[in-house]
């Protein structure tokens, strides 16, 4: 099959060339490899007219399955291929423009790229198919794969990924075959699922876009206030946190205790006794409990707020007597 000459652009200066990836030889080595290789050399792949580019592409590909892979003679060609359909990539990312801003799109085009270069490793001019058929699929499942696994804004399992697109899908076929919003059952019924595993899924789906907790709230749909966010809005002081803190700086004060007063304590508010029983377990009277726990509480209670590092704080007080009055 003759080859087509190049198009006008292919012999044109390169005024603003993209840049030539690190793999390409340099153009001496290009052309001794070409020459090798049984080939035309083409300086500037990436401007040849795409219809030139279809054409040119049959004969690379059949000349690179020849070609003994390492050599510099199938490098020149594998590149050579890789450049002149770097169109088709350009093509794919533009329907994936509104996903991403201007830096995102630089990631897209070079995950798309890695598409091209498996389908032109997996191409077999044998079978007589356009390698654009081919090429599309691998370049928009390598983007899809990419924004999959780094668009979410909580990583999940891959397999819950799945899940939400499944789900998703169910969901708008039923809405439209049964006129009204699905139920987990439904879902579960055209999925094969059990409720859990649904409910699983829609749990994980909202771990794939994320608010901030500063953006502007609006309430009811109108437009948001001034000066009011998120976080003004939801949320509130946990009472549990201060009883924490209040733990935390009674445990070491409470191990300064001797051994029958953490005991008439425990007694007291662990096992709710009274101060009758408690004087009764203890053989002290009930009127000595009464003034031993009012002594301890308001020990620990001084204690818990002064500082800890304060030399005037007072000692612990001596427990009196077992037969005091």
């Amino acid at each position: 099959m003759p080859v087509p000459a190049p198009s006008s652009h292919t012999a044109a200066a390169p005024a603003a060339v993209p840049a030539v990836p690190a793999a390409v030889p340099c153009p001496r080595r290009s052309a001794e490899a070409a020459r090798i290789a049984g080939l035309p050399r083409i300086d500037e792949p990436r401007e040849v007219a795409p219809a030139d580019a279809r054409e040119l592409s049959k004969v690379f590909f059949r000349r690179l399955r020849e070609l003994t892979e390492g050599t510099p003679e199938y490098q020149y060609v594998r590149n050579t291929l890789i450049e002149m359909n770097a169109s088709l990539v350009q093509y794919a990312v533009r329907r994936f423009r509104s996903r991403g801003d201007g830096g995102d799109m630089e990631d897209i085009v070079q995950v798309g790229t890695i598409g091209l270069i498996k389908a032109i490793d997996r191409f077999d001019p044998a079978r007589e198919n356009e390698f654009s058929t081919l090429a599309m699929p691998y370049i928009t499942g390598e983007i899809k794969r990419h924004f999959r696994d780094t668009s979410w804004a909580v990583r999940v399992p891959r397999r819950l990924q799945e899940l939400r697109i499944d789900i998703a899908k169910a969901k708008e076929e039923l809405t439209v075959t049964l006129d009204r919003s699905p139920t987990v059952a439904d879902l579960a019924a055209r999925l094969c699922l059990s409720d859990e595993e649904v409910i699983e899924g829609l749990v994980a789906a909202n771990g794939h876009t994320s608010g901030s907790l500063d953006a502007p709230h609006a309430e009811h749909g109108e437009a948001s206030t001034e000066g009011h966010t998120l976080a003004d809005v939801m949320g509130e002081e946990e009472p549990a946190m201060e009883l924490v803190e209040d733990i935390q700086t009674l445990a070491p004060l409470l191990e300064e205790l001797s051994d029958r007063e953490r005991r008439m304590l425990q007694m007291r508010f662990g096992e709710e006794l009274t101060q009758a029983q408690i004087g009764a377990a203890l053989g002290i009277s009930q009127m000595q409990v009464s003034r031993l726990l009012t002594r301890l509480l308001a020990h620990l209670r001084t204690s818990m707020l002064e500082d800890p590092a304060d030399p005037a704080a007072p000692a612990h007080p001596a427990e009196p007597a077992t037969g005091q009055a």
